[in-house]
């Protein structure tokens, strides 16, 4: 017995429509099925790891939160006497101390970062404030917005008397509603990578 073309086709169709509606009954895709294999999203940032640099001590990087800023210390230099700059080599009046640091806006708004306000506090518990013209020439920045959700990572460098041992750093992350004048600040101690 000989079938019509045209019976033959919807009989073609109708299968293929039986074997698509089968294959998606559970309501499974292909997309479904391989997203459901993928990982869950990581809940943090990878950052890749960088070398120390070679006269720098490595700091745990623990986040401490001043204000709506999020300060992490990253590296700690000491006993520096002599820096280079892009065109000159100096000499500090006594030794040079570097911080390397990450600090972060934690809140919604702009915060006006001032990093002259960010102290070196020493052994001895005296402070030292960022050396300006050192900051200058190794092109660290002075004062900036740092916005909402803002990361910037740069250094800080102080001049401090011959075998001076920093101790901690004093940050200062902007104005609160119980420290409206930002006057008082928080001791973030340097905690070397064990």
């Amino acid at each position: 017995m000989r079938v019509p073309n045209g019976l033959r086709r919807a009989a073609g169709v109708m299968l293929a429509a039986a074997a698509l509606t089968s294959c998606t009954a559970t309501g499974d895709t292909p997309e479904q099925d391989a997203s459901e294999q993928r990982a869950p999203a990581s809940t943090t940032y990878e950052l890749a790891p960088r070398p120390v640099r070679p006269d720098e001590v490595a700091l745990n990087g623990r986040a401490v939160v001043d204000g709506d800023t999020s300060f992490s210390l990253i590296g700690l230099s000491a006993h520096m006497k002599t820096l280079v700059g892009s065109h000159v080599e100096f000499e500090a009046k006594g030794e040079f101390a570097r911080i390397r640091l990450v600090v972060v806006n934690v809140g919604r708004s702009g915060v006006l970062f001032d990093t002259g306000r960010q102290l070196l506090v020493l052994a001895d518990g005296s402070t030292r404030a960022p050396d300006r013209p050192t900051m200058m020439v190794k092109r660290q920045p002075d004062k900036f917005d740092l916005g909402a959700a803002v990361r910037v990572e740069f250094d800080l460098y102080y001049d401090v008397p011959e075998n001076a041992e920093p101790a901690a750093l004093r940050a200062f992350g902007g104005a609160t509603l119980t420290d409206m004048k930002d006057a008082e600040g928080t001791d973030i101690p340097f905690e070397p990578v064990p």
